[in-house]
């Protein structure tokens, strides 16, 4: 405004006013809203493992081979959905896209903690893909539960034991990329 000794050509702002135009310029604020939704849907993402590990798969040892096939058929079904997916791959994409929006020396700080949560994810999409969507998808294949002759052995078959320590290895490389990422928030937010 006219009169204000900031709006003055030639009159520099306080100091107050440049921090605060420097932390929502020049890319910042952009990459600070890509690091909190990176962070987010990976923390989604270590939640759905989570609960996979401590409640869905303990859970379904303890049912019989029918219940165990039909029902892990069922959820895996479930699973599969656009919000899901979002969330799954977004971690990913998200990730990569933050690592990249703090490449300026800006950035450089929280950089290294993005660059290694993403390798992390990585991983957890490559096991994902290599080991239990396959499994998943061969249980489906079996067909409707009520039309398998030897349930056991479909269930034999699908391997819980692999499937479950990869899920556990999933857990903890999504939990480390999750707080990795916190790390990165933090010090996103004290770059200046």
């Amino acid at each position: 405004m006219k009169g204000e000794p900031w709006c003055d050509g030639g009159v520099t702002a306080p100091a107050s006013y440049q921090v605060a135009a420097e932390q929502t310029g020049g890319g910042s604020l952009l990459a600070g809203i890509v690091l909190v939704l990176a962070t987010m849907t990976t923390g989604v993402v270590t939640g759905v493992f989570g609960l996979y590990a401590n409640t869905i798969m303990p859970g379904l040892a303890k049912t019989d081979d029918r219940t165990f096939v039909g029902a892990f058929q069922q959820i895996d079904r479930a699973i599969i959905n656009p919000l899901f997916m979002t969330f799954f791959f977004g971690a990913l994409v998200l990730t990569g896209l933050a690592g990249a929006l703090h490449l300026g020396a800006a950035g450089r700080r929280a950089l290294p903690w993005i660059a290694i949560a993403f390798v992390l994810y990585l991983v957890v999409v490559i096991i994902t893909m290599a080991v239990n969507v396959p499994l998943n998808d061969a249980i489906k294949a079996a067909g409707d539960p009520d039309r398998i002759d030897d349930l056991a052995r479909v269930r034999r078959d699908f391997d819980e034991d692999r499937w479950r320590a990869f899920n556990w290895i999933r857990v903890v490389l999504t939990t480390s990329s999750f707080a990795l990422l916190c790390v990165a928030l933090l010090l996103h937010g004290r770059r200046r």
